[in-house]
């Protein structure tokens, strides 16, 4: 056990769960940006690197995520409703397993990403994870509600841009002479992406509701 692990169990306890909530969110935004990444990357091979670093990460969050439900369940005292804890774990992990399941479908199914409703759709993930970050952030001390307001209203947005995209994109599809194969690959794709923005959307609704209940 590293040195940072040793210190967090001694300290306070709503501290610990702060500490986790921020490692899940700088993980998560660490993924939209590896995503967007691997969407402009014409290599294959710099792609499935890019998909591998994803996996990792996506593993990484698991293990934070395992730790706030072994945290849950060994204390008595939580900074907030331990509902809200699990549903807040839950939706920042959903985020990351369909950031990863978005790559790893790219890569399998070697498609080229240079698609703009793929492209347009992962530019969203990221700016969705970004505003994620920067509400759980403030979960800490929620001495700056104007910003975490602002970064949820703006998660909500992104994922209404999200849904026009996603419609879109597949009104193109359907439109150009695709094969049925690419019709279901890429539709598949856009879906899995349109997905992540939905978590993003469902983990801003649970800070809005510790927002409510504690500020």
């Amino acid at each position: 056990m590293g040195l940072n692990s040793i210190g967090k169990l001694f300290m306070p306890k709503n501290v610990i769960f702060y500490e986790l909530f921020e490692d899940v969110a700088a993980t998560v935004d660490q993924m939209g940006k590896l995503l967007r990444q691997l969407v402009h990357e014409p290599d294959a091979d710099k792609r499935a690197s890019i998909t591998k670093q994803l996996e990792d990460l996506e593993h990484k969050n698991d293990d934070h995520t395992h730790r706030i439900f072994t945290e849950l369940g060994r204390n008595f005292i939580t900074p907030f409703d331990r509902e809200d804890i699990h549903y807040l774990a839950s939706a920042l992990d959903d985020i990351a397993d369909y950031i990863f399941a978005s790559a790893k479908k790219i890569n399998f199914y070697r498609v080229n990403p240079n698609d703009l409703g793929i492209q347009k759709m992962a530019d969203l993930v990221e700016q969705s994870v970004v505003q994620i970050k920067i509400a759980v952030n403030g979960l800490r001390d929620m001495k700056n509600l104007r910003q975490m307001t602002e970064a949820l209203v703006k998660v909500n947005s992104i994922e209404n841009q999200a849904d026009d995209v996603f419609d879109m994109s597949i009104e193109r599809l359907f439109a150009e002479d695709n094969s049925a194969k690419e019709l279901i690959i890429k539709r598949e794709i856009y879906q899995v992406l349109e997905t992540a923005t939905d978590k993003c959307e469902d983990a801003g609704n649970v800070i809005e509701s510790i927002i409510v209940k504690y500020a």
